[in-house]
């Protein structure tokens, strides 16, 4: 009965003794830090925390700034929006802005069509990426070096050196000899194999145990049931961060669906403001500017909603040799 009413501050920490070390297991959270509380209490440690925190929070702001003049020039008048000196906030806010960009815009159109080709780059890359790096993490097919260093390499390459051979193969898959060129499916094929989301994947599966899969064999289990009903179920963190990814990529792709898709009735969101700021040439700046505003708000969402997923995802998916 005395220890239950001993206050909660009173009670010492388990002591957990191996050998001749001392492994304390409930530490206080506030002792976890970057720097630690002795380094602070010193002078020089001071200074240069609030110097690194300064610099960062310059940064900060920095990066944000071009993301505050996008969602306040929306509200600005046609000639505010190119005044000198630029206005801090809008001095007469036009909300009708966003309304009025929604319906010249065409914005339902588009942004169904930005979906659909988000959806579709998941759907593959789950199947093509994650199937890949099963079988360079279980299976183990011949020469597994190989092809993980030839993964590795095409990570060095800029994305831009593949656009004509990619361009190519679109307009005249090899063998089939048909033509994606001005199809979903012609932005959908470049998308479906990510040398990244492989080995970020590969490197999660090494992480589980082969006893599970052994234990599955013994079942009588084949590779792909294996796959499915084992590995994909304990990768969910993983899978969740290559999802997020996929999508925010394929939100804000522009110049491979500005090459693919000519028809208008098939571009994406960020496609058709580039077309229509062509085609509208009378139509203001700021119905344009309101339309990037509102082309940027689902992947901020995403990312905020799912923003502690991606970290944790991040943590359990170091790249391993």
């Amino acid at each position: 009965m005395a220890l239950l009413l001993r206050h909660p501050q009173d009670a010492k920490p388990q002591v957990k003794k191996t050998g001749t070390r001392r492994n304390i297991i409930n530490k206080d959270p506030e002792e976890r830090t970057l720097v630690s509380p002795l380094a602070l209490r010193r002078p020089s440690g001071r200074v240069i925390y609030w110097l690194v925190f300064t610099f960062l929070t310059i940064c900060t702001l920095g990066t944000l700034g071009p993301i505050y003049w996008m969602a306040s020039g929306a509200l600005k008048s046609s000639v505010e929006i190119f005044q000198t000196p630029p206005t801090f906030w809008p001095l007469h806010p036009q909300w009708s802005n966003y309304s009025n960009a929604w319906q010249v815009l065409n914005f339902p159109l588009y942004f169904g069509n930005t979906l659909i080709l988000a959806v579709g780059a998941v759907l593959l890359q789950m199947l093509v990426s994650a199937s890949a790096a099963y079988a360079l993490s279980k299976l183990r097919p011949a020469g597994k070096g190989i092809i993980q260093f030839s993964f590795f390499c095409t990570l060095m390459v800029p994305p831009v050196v593949y656009l004509v051979p990619q361009f190519v193969n679109i307009s005249n898959l090899p063998l089939i000899h048909i033509s994606l060129f001005n199809s979903w499916a012609g932005v959908w094929l470049p998308e479906a194999a990510s040398a990244f989301n492989i080995l970020v994947l590969k490197s999660f599966f090494d992480g589980i145990p082969n006893e599970l899969t052994e234990a599955g064999r013994l079942d009588g289990a084949n590779a792909w049931q294996l796959f499915i009903r084992v590995i994909l179920p304990l990768s969910r963190p993983a899978l969740a961060v290559i999802t997020i990814f996929t999508v925010i990529a394929s939100w804000k792709d522009f110049l491979w669906p500005l090459l693919v898709l000519s028809d208008d009735r098939l571009q994406p969101l960020i496609v058709s403001l580039y077309h229509q700021s062509d085609i509208h040439s009378n139509l203001p700046f700021t119905y344009l500017v309101a339309g990037l505003v509102l082309a940027s708000i689902p992947p901020i969402i995403l990312f905020l909603i799912f923003q502690r997923q991606i970290i944790r995802g991040i943590n359990l998916t170091g790249l391993k040799g």
